[in-house]
Parts: structure tokens; sequence; C-alpha cells
């Protein structure tokens, strides 16, 4: 068990665990001012739980793999939001008209948010276990089909955000543009200062937006918490 400061996550039957990626995705993705939310590949149910703290929005959380569906399941009725939360077996490719918790016949709006740390893992070598390599490794989602996916299920304003390796943001752009999504915020994130960076954490809506891109630092050069860093997850992480 994974303990946070306002819920716990159980993954043993996950195949991916809790990780810096998922947290870090969690914590930056606008999500404040959101009605629907979309987590996509969502695991062991983390980033829709951090979206369901941090804002009053209904949120669904989809996955592939029936284990992890049945374990986020059972994270977030344990949650203080269990009641604005569904995670459900599907792929985001073939979602059209199912939407979370219609009422009264009538059909809630798109997505506000899209929410994914996409497999990103392409021509490697793959693991022994199935579930592994379907959550790690794009066979099962390309940025191109989420990209797509994304920009159908989005309202007019909504935003996809991901978390990808620093050296894949401009395949994922180049996806993201042929759908008409634009980048409008960026965070480089490097886990210790003067290292290489490691991932990004990129934006898009449909109109974009002229930014200049932001660094964040996990660790500094004594391999302390970056002050930036402890903003940003402090509200998630117990010794924070």
């Amino acid at each position: 068990m994974f303990a946070f400061k306002q819920f716990s996550i159980q993954q043993d039957r996950c195949a991916m665990k809790v990780g810096t990626d998922g947290v870090l995705l969690g914590a930056w993705a606008r999500v404040e001012h959101c009605s629907h939310i979309l987590d996509v590949g969502t695991g062991t149910g983390l980033i829709a739980l951090m979206a369901a703290q941090r804002s009053g929005a209904h949120i669904i959380g989809i996955d592939l793999d029936a284990d992890a569906v049945a374990q986020a399941s059972e994270n977030a009725a344990s949650s203080p939001w269990s009641h604005r939360i569904q995670m459900i077996e599907m792929d985001v490719r073939a979602m059209k008209g199912e939407r979370l918790m219609v009422k009264d016949g009538k059909e809630p709006p798109l997505f506000d948010a899209i929410l994914c740390n996409p497999p990103y893992f392409e021509n490697s070598l793959k693991s022994p276990d199935a579930a592994r390599t379907m959550a790690r490794h794009t066979d099962t989602l390309t940025f191109d089909e989420l990209a797509r996916s994304a920009a159908r299920l989005l309202t007019s304003e909504g935003e996809l955000s991901v978390v990808i390796p620093y050296e894949r943001a401009a395949d994922m752009t180049v996806c993201a543009a042929c759908y008409g999504l634009f980048a409008t915020r960026q965070t480089i994130v490097y886990a210790v200062q003067g290292a290489r960076p490691k991932r990004v954490l990129m934006a898009f809506t449909r109109e974009g937006a002229f930014f200049e891109p932001k660094n964040l630092y996990i660790l500094d050069i004594q391999r302390n918490y970056t002050p930036e860093y402890i903003h940003l997850v402090r509200d998630f992480y117990l010794k924070m």
C-alpha cells in the first residue's frame, strides 16, 4: 500500500505501481475548474484520485487491464471522493457516446480535461509480464491514437495533459497538431540539477498559446528536494 495525505493506493494487482511520473501529472494538470475529467490508462487510479482531491469534478478512469480497473475501483471506493469517481474497463480509442454518471436521461458534456501517463516505449525489449508490457509499450496506445481520441472527447476549451520522456516531446507535439490540438504549457522535468532532462509535462488545447517552457528540478545538487518540487506535491506526499 502507498499512503498519501488524503487517500491510499493498493497496488498489488497493478502492472505499473505508483511512481513519480503519475504524481507529477496529477499535481500539474489544470483541473481545478473542471466538471468532467477522463484519466486514460488509470492503472492504480492514482491520477484520478489526485484530480478528485484537487477539484469538484466527476471523474472517469479507464484501463484495458481488468485487474487494474478492479483495484482502481477499490482505491476510489475507499477514498473521500468515491461518489465522484467511476472506473471502467474500456479502450479510449473505442469511446464514443460513453460518459460518466448520466442522470435523468441527460448526457453530460464532453471532458474538460483528459489526463494520461501514456505508454511510450517503441521497438524495445518487452517484459514477459503481459500486463506490464501493455502499460509501458505503445502497441496498445500510440501518441497518434491518444491525440485523435482526445480531440474527439474534449470540450471546445478542454485540455489534454500528458507526462512523457523528454526526447519524445516533438513526437507528441506533431501528433497532437494533426488533430487540431496545440501546446499551451510545458514543464521540463530534471531528476537532479545538472542532469539531463528526464520527462516533460505537456498540455494541449484547440487554441494553443505562446509559452516559455519551464524547468522543474526534483532534487538539487545536494540531493535535497527543491522548493519548487515540494510546492507542487506537498498536498499529496505525507513527508512533504
